[in-house]
């Protein structure tokens, strides 16, 4: 198989979220020479997860290829989000260069800085392109200028600042090297040429012995576990018998089942693979990230794949519920032990481990999204199980109890600030730098971990839906003793199972604010609603009215109640206090006390405050 090394490209296409990665990706796919005249791709095509499409983010670093002219392009749109980073680390042993993707109004963002540390600290070449070159805020002198100045602050040598930029609108599909938007044209050839030009083909022999290190993981239900990586040196061939080199040290040998290549939207069987191919391996059934595959008897590993320690961590745990078993399709211990521990073989950014002999775990991922978006995928797959409030991970260094420090952002509307800083301030914050402009205000802070969690429903009530916050994290810092980001209210919580009646409800509505609705079962200890004082209240939301022989002067007045406040799993997450629990089920999200008998939570609730 003849391979021209020369003609490949491996790239990253890298940035914070929602700066356009993804959209420009599904530019490159139409503009190159890639798809059939019959192939048309929809809106995001490299977001196939029904979550990724539904929330319009990237949660799994995805790899694709194109052709332009005689180069072969291998592609990986990364996530933008501070919560799925892990996926980005790893992928940078995959390629040669990036392309640093950049709004041409926000500019400079945190995960722009953690995502451009990370290519600079692999030495890897980069090109920018300024994306919403369209806006009419666009401004992208300006932005140009804090990318620079990053790149100084980040310590990148002389050549690495010698960036070169094009300047694009990813949803219309133009581009140019040049900032004024008169000057763009449709056929994106401006991109092309930049990768083409400034990205290195790849530093790799076709001589010598195989060594292939699997970089992502894919599953099949016919093949079971798939590594895709970066063939490092020489060939790989189906059929082939190999070795791999564990994580432990060990040498298992197997034999190369499959080998797939990437092109446009497909992944396409090959019998052989040269080095400097981004390729997909099936055949060893329990392979790891960062495991090497070798010709047997010349065995050598590459450098192990480097992964952030989680920060975040959650107790999940069997439904233990009166309504337990009855909505969800896997709800033993053992496939819910299964499916935790099937996530860790393809997230490696994410732990688990079981508590003792109970049916309890804890799973500790890079933050609340990165851990809602397990929880919310394992609903859907028919999981019901219960979890507790997310907690940063304690760490003892030198002696010090030290916790998780993060870098953070803040965006806001002039008149918005004062509120923000005093929120921040509650839950922490350090305010590190203030700049105004005629209508934004931006505040960077450093704060404990644990002051953002919890902190995006409030946040989002302060500036009336106009701040964004980002974050990312920055390193562990000795503890700080103080309390941060426990509820101020107390709940409303039922006495009684059964299902709510509106005579019921009504009885207790001025007490707070309601989660229930009239005809909804509902059992003892769960949580119906917000108490409009800092203290719990025990309830009967199934009361019903008691029948009588008079007549009642207003019976034909119809009962009016007030709306219910929605909430979903995330506000859920961010609702409850160390002593209550979400019962997540396909059909249903519920609020609950871990004690459901009233009398004995009183009880324990009396002896702790003792």
């Amino acid at each position: 198989m003849n391979v021209n090394i020369e003609k490949i490209r491996n790239v990253a296409i890298i940035a914070h979220v929602d700066h356009g990665k993804t959209t420009l990706v599904d530019q490159l796919l139409k503009k190159s020479d890639t798809l059939s005249s019959r192939e048309n791709i929809e809106e995001r095509a490299m977001d196939s997860n029904d979550l990724e499409r539904e929330r319009g983010i990237t949660i799994l670093a995805k790899n694709t290829a194109i052709l332009y002219k005689d180069y072969k392009i291998n592609i990986l749109d990364t996530p933008g989000h501070a919560d799925f980073s892990g996926e980005v680390e790893r992928i940078m042993k995959m390629v040669d260069g990036v392309v640093l993707v950049v709004d041409a109004y926000e500019g400079v963002m945190p995960q722009t800085r953690f995502v451009l540390k990370q290519a600079l600290e692999n030495n890897l070449k980069v090109v920018v392109v300024v994306n919403k070159i369209d806006k009419e805020s666009a401004r992208p002198k300006e932005v140009i200028e804090e990318i620079f100045e990053l790149f100084i602050e980040l310590d990148a040598t002389d050549e690495q600042i010698d960036f070169k930029v094009a300047y694009c609108s990813a949803t219309h599909g133009t581009s140019s090297f040049d900032s004024d938007i008169t000057t763009q044209d449709s056929k994106f050839n401006h991109i092309f040429e930049l990768i083409v030009s400034e990205i290195p083909a790849p530093n790799v022999s076709l001589d010598g012995s195989l060594q292939f290190q699997g970089t992502l993981l894919d599953y099949n239900d016919y093949v079971g576990r798939i590594a895709i990586g970066r063939v490092a040196r020489g060939k790989i061939k189906v059929n082939e018998m190999v070795s791999c080199m564990r994580r432990d040290g060990s040498i298992k040998q197997f034999r190369i089942q499959k080998l797939f290549s990437f092109l446009g939207l497909h992944k396409n069987e090959v019998e052989e693979a040269c080095a400097g191919d981004i390729v997909a391996v099936a055949g060893l059934p329990d392979i790891y990230v960062g495991e090497t595959i070798c010709n047997i008897g010349n065995e050598e590993a590459l450098p192990p794949i480097k992964i952030s320690e989680p920060t975040v961590e959650m107790f999940f745990s069997t439904n233990n519920s009166p309504f337990a078993g009855k909505e969800g399709k896997f709800v033993t211990s053992t496939k819910l032990e299964d499916r935790l521990f099937r996530e860790t073989q393809r997230d490696v950014s994410l732990k688990v481990t079981k508590l003792g002999t109970h049916d309890e775990w804890v799973v500790a991922g890079r933050g609340e999204l990165h851990l809602g978006i397990l929880i919310e995928n394992m609903r859907r797959e028919g999981y019901e199980f219960q979890v507790a409030k997310p907690k940063p991970i304690i760490k003892e260094i030198n002696g010090e109890l030290c916790e998780p420090f993060e870098y953070v952002q803040v965006d806001v509307p002039n008149e918005y600030s004062g509120g923000v800083i005093e929120l921040l301030g509650h839950r922490g914050g350090n305010l590190e730098t203030m700049e105004n402009s005629v209508t934004q205000t931006r505040l960077i802070y450093t704060m404990p971990s644990r002051g953002l969690i919890s902190l995006s429903t409030d946040f989002m009530t302060c500036t009336k839906g106009y701040g964004t916050l980002s974050h990312i994290f920055l390193e562990y810092r000795k503890m700080e003793s103080i309390n941060i980001g426990a509820r101020k209210l107390g709940v409303l919580v039922a006495t009684n199972q059964g299902k709510t009646t509106a005579y019921g409800i009504g009885q207790i509505e001025d007490r707070g604010v309601l989660f229930v609705e009239p005809n909804q079962d509902v059992y003892e200890g769960q949580i119906v609603g917000e108490c409009n004082k800092d203290e719990d209240l025990a309830v009967n939301v199934v009361k019903a009215k008691q029948m009588t022989n008079q007549r009642s002067s207003n019976k034909d007045t119809t009962v009016v109640l007030k709306r219910p406040r929605q909430m979903g799993l995330e506000a859920c997450m961010e609702y409850i206090n160390d002593d209550e629990l979400v019962e997540v089920t396909p059909r249903s999200i519920r609020l609950r006390k871990k004690i459901l008998n009233t009398e004995e939570r009183k009880k324990f609730d009396s002896r702790k405050a003792k």
